[in-house]
């Protein structure tokens, strides 16, 4: 038995046979090529001049060695010819070009039975034309060659006979065979980059495009399929397994329309993600459709030039930047070019596995520093902004699970109030320009601790803008697709798992958002939120929570997934408030986001809030501590009063968000 180095050893000594076999090959029959040339050039045919057996052979001689050593110092049998591309074909040409100039010299200079000029360009040039065709057959049958077609039979048979290789033997018969879906300049990048590469574990076989005018084409030498009636057929014919999009800039609606299309066939489907170049640090990469992307509309995209302009060259802190709403904020920043980044989080293996992220797509360039600190610690927050005198904070640090933060009022009450009047207070100790604060809707009219700590935050944000040097604003928006206790990757797993699906109440209606939307926003009032204004975000229809559960398993394509009703968790309620009400609301230069109307509380009532809420905490009664937040929050209600009112059925204005 051999040992691990052995069988290293000897599959890397296979290798290099395989290698020098290949490349001996490829000498040869350029060899027979050249020796063609030469006989039809200077023996069949001999011109005005006539050479004698000597001079033929000089000429050939001198051709031969030209020809043979600058491919060799060119390295041109070191390419695979089999994936070899444009760029191996000019290489080819520049090197023969390099061979034709010194053979013209040595032949003009050297002791030789001289020929004219033309006949020196001619012999070269067929020579030239002569390898490139070799190598080129060679890739067309290599690609094309099959056993279920006539001619793919043909080039087979050609493949065994010239290249000693088998069509059943190749390693692409290993390989998943897929159809690219989009014939443009993505789709053939993909189907290039998949080709050219012999480790890949895809190989395309056709391209499919709704463009007609594209049907019955070839591109790298592959068919280009229209898609109609008979597409499926088609792909059988190619034995294909799995379907790749690449069309990047295809409407939601249509991606969603064409994913369910393949997969209600029995195709396993994919995305390939082809970056911009302004995007630093993206990468190509091969992947599963998001749940996300066929379920909901397209992000709404708030940032502007103006927006960039503000976060340009400034010293920005976010707390809570290790969190998912915390994590895009930073993002987003550095993409506009901050003098400085701070990222802020108790919680140490998010804050690091972001900074990580961010160092590797751009470098050291912005500055970004991490701080491991509580903002609920005076002394911490104190010596963070000492150091770095930050001149924008964003506030993304907060407890935000609903049924947890009922068994734990205390520390909710703790975390999210008095860590957000610690963070006030350090922004006007150490005159920072603006404080923005990350909300949600379920600040208004609360129903839960949650909601209600954040209606206090609130509260304390806007007070502070009465007296306070710092400009102050708070953000509010619903429920965030894929943030750490958000129900789409709770119904994910429950889908993997076999299911079933468990909603607390058929009746519930939420309002969705993604991340990169909800962190755009905060951003964005930044720039156009006047000192101690609330905004929120016309975030459209809301979704009955049913519908997204069973739109999920369909999307999945599981069978048999059942949903079950568990009842309402404490302090749940059926349905968010209606946050755009634009009768209530004052517009921003953004059609999108709205001022809410409302006064603030004079300073001192916050403080007697606080205070009142601090002597209840020092106590220790989690039901006492609520029931002082009732007090210091007047809107926050009993759930079940809500839930009362709303009767048996709730039901949105639309709900068919999947088209």
């Amino acid at each position: 038995m051999k040992d691990g180095f052995g069988e290293i050893t000897e599959e890397i000594t296979d290798e290099r046979k395989d290698y020098i076999s290949y490349k001996m090959e490829i000498i040869f029959y350029d060899v027979i090529v050249f020796a063609v040339t030469s006989v039809f050039l200077l023996v069949l045919y001999e011109g005005p001049v006539k050479l004698t057996q000597r001079g033929k052979l000089q000429q050939m001689l001198l051709a031969f060695v030209c020809v043979f050593a600058c491919r060799l110092v060119g390295k041109i049998y070191g390419q695979i010819w089999r994936y070899g591309g444009i760029q191996c074909y000019m290489r080819l040409v520049c090197t023969d070009c390099v061979a034709f100039l010194i053979y013209v010299i040595l032949e003009s200079v050297l002791p030789v039975a001289h020929i004219s000029f033309p006949r020196l360009l001619v012999l070269s040039t067929v020579n030239t034309m002569g390898a490139l065709i070799m190598r080129m057959s060679y890739r067309y049958a290599y690609k094309c060659s099959n056993l279920e077609t006539f001619s793919g039979k043909i080039l087979a048979a050609l493949l065994k006979i010239f290249a000693g290789i088998e069509v059943g033997e190749t390693r692409d018969d290993q390989k998943i065979k897929v159809a690219i879906i989009g014939a443009g300049n993505v789709g053939v990048t993909l189907a290039g980059e998949l080709l050219a590469n012999k480790m890949a574990s895809y190989v395309p076989k056709c391209f499919v495009d709704i463009d007609k005018s594209k049907g019955g084409r070839e591109i790298q030498g592959l068919p280009v399929l229209s898609e109609n009636e008979a597409t499926f057929q088609k792909l059988k014919k190619y034995g294909i397994q799995e379907i790749i999009f690449a069309l990047p800039s295809m409407a939601d609606e249509r991606r969603t329309e064409r994913y369910l299309y393949y997969k209600n066939a029995g195709y396993k489907v994919k995305m390939y993600d082809y970056p911009k170049m302004q995007m630093a640090g993206g990468k190509r990469s091969l992947r599963e459709f998001d749940i996300e992307e066929l379920l909901f509309r397209a992000p709404r995209k708030l940032t502007n030039e103006k927006t960039d302009a503000y976060y340009n060259d400034k010293v920005i802190l976010v707390t809570g930047g290790g969190g998912s709403i915390g994590s895009e904020l930073c993002r987003q920043i550095v993409k506009m070019g901050p003098k400085k980044l701070i990222i802020l989080d108790v919680y140490e293996n998010g804050a690091y596995d972001l900074q990580q992220e961010l160092r590797i797509a751009y470098g050291n360039e912005p500055g970004i520093s991490v701080e491991i600190a509580s903002i609920t610690d005076s002394k911490a927050m104190e010596r963070v902004f000492s150091k770095y005198h930050p001149q924008i904070v964003i506030n993304a640090a907060a407890h935000k699970h609903v049924p947890l933060m009922e068994n734990n009022c205390i520390e909710a009450i703790n975390n999210n109030v008095f860590g957000t009047a610690v963070v006030v207070e350090m922004c006007e100790k150490y005159g920072a320009e603006r404080f923005m604060m990350v909300s949600t809707d379920k600040a208004v009219n609360p129903t839960n601790v949650m909601g209600a700590t954040k209606r206090m935050c609130e509260m304390i944000v806007q007070s502070a803008s009465i007296n306070g040097k710092v400009k102050y604003s708070a953000t509010r928006f619903g429920n965030v697709l894929g943030s750490a206790g958000s129900v789409i990757p709770l119904f994910k797993r429950q889908i993997q798992n076999g299911g079933p699906i468990t909603l607390t109440d058929k009746r519930i209606i939420r309002y969705f958002m993604t991340i990169p939307e909800a962190s755009q926003l905060v951003l964005e009032s930044g720039v156009i939120a006047h000192n101690g204004e609330l905004l929120v975000l016309d975030m459209g229809k809301p979704i009955k929570i049913l519908d997204l559960a069973e739109n999920m398993i369909h999307l999945s394509g599981a069978n048999n997934i059942k949903i079950v009703e568990t009842g309402l968790r404490p302090g749940e309620k059926l349905y968010e408030e209606l946050l755009v009400k634009t009768e209530e609301l004052d517009k921003t230069e953004n059609d999108l986001i709205f001022r809410e109307k409302d006064k603030p509380l004079p300073t001192e009532a916050i403080r007697e809030k606080l205070r009142m809420l601090k002597d209840v905490c020092e106590n220790g009664d989690d039901e006492q501590a609520r029931e002082m937040l009732r007090k210091v929050v007047p809107t926050f209600k009993r759930p079940e009063e809500v839930n009362r009112e709303v009767g048996d059925e709730v039901e949105p204005e639309d709900n068919s968000f999947l088209r």
